[in-house]
């Protein structure tokens, strides 16, 4: 047993059977997160994921992603192989949405007014921002 909470150590079965492994070796944060947003898209709430990845800023990566969109960070997954390591997360119902090229960044709210997403809308039946 090790002191790692519970909250971030995978369980048994998680760790054995994942939904999906996503081959992430040789890509760095932006590309990964791409990657690993785009097949997650189709995925159902609950679902696992793990991660196979050689970036060494994942450990900090991938759980402050998982904050920012509210995916579970179930932690390092054991791997025999050294050349990589392997994390789990379990996806949320209702994900915070990223922006399509910064997915480290929430995506605009849209635009109630005009419905684009690139302005603000005052209360007041008007809108700032671009159109």
């Amino acid at each position: 047993m090790t002191d790692t909470p519970e909250a971030v150590c995978p369980d048994t079965a998680t760790a054995a059977s994942p939904d999906l492994t996503i081959d992430g070796t040789g890509l760095l944060c932006v590309q990964l997160l791409l990657k690993l947003r785009a097949r997650i898209a189709h995925l159902p709430a609950g679902a696992v994921v793990h991660i196979h990845t050689t970036d060494p800023a994942a450990p900090l990566d991938l759980p402050a992603w998982c904050h920012l969109t509210g995916h579970a960070y179930l932690g390092q997954v054991p791997y025999e192989a050294t050349d990589r390591e392997v994390y789990a997360l379990r996806l949320t119902s209702a994900p915070v949405p990223t922006r399509p090229d910064r997915p480290w960044h929430p995506a605009p709210a849209a635009d109630t007014h005009t419905g684009t997403g690139t302005g603000t809308s005052t209360g007041t039946g008007t809108s700032t921002g671009t159109d």
